[in-house]
């Protein structure tokens, strides 16, 4: 059982590896056009969406995970506290991703959109790779 909770952290880690790509996709959206930008906030909406379901995973074998070892409490909080803080702002990112279409088929600038959800995801970035070594390097 061990092992297959194993393959499914590793699963979900990967699935949420869409946030290291992120900042930089959204970023991209500055230099499309309308169509363009509306097609690639529709996908980056999609994949957000599904890095959320892999965050559940990540929860769910996580603290099967943690049960089964001998890691300091001081280290179980810290990184509940990073899962929830990344889990809060991919919710908030939604809602921008989304208002980029909205705006495009609104003849609307969406400039303001692009640049939320691109601080967003940069500070999901961050956390993801603090999460990512910590996990890595877990401290007693």
């Amino acid at each position: 059982m061990y092992n297959f909770m194993i393959w499914l952290h590793v699963i979900g880690a990967a699935g949420m590896g869409v946030y290291l790509l992120m900042p930089v996709l959204v970023g991209q959206a500055t230099k499309l056009t309308g169509a363009g930008q509306e097609g690639l906030s529709a996908g980056l909406y999609s994949a957000n969406r599904i890095a959320q379901y892999a965050l559940i995973v990540q929860l769910l074998t996580g603290g099967y995970l943690m049960s089964q070892g001998d890691y300091s409490t001081l280290w179980m909080i810290i990184i509940l506290l990073i899962f929830v803080a990344i889990g809060a702002l991919s919710g908030i990112m939604g809602k921008p991703l989304k208002r980029i279409g909205e705006s495009i088929r609104d003849g609307k600038s969406a400039t303001a959109h692009i640049a939320k959800a691109r601080a967003l995801s940069f500070i999901i970035l961050v956390l993801y790779a603090v999460i990512m070594y910590l996990m890595t390097n877990p401290f007693s």
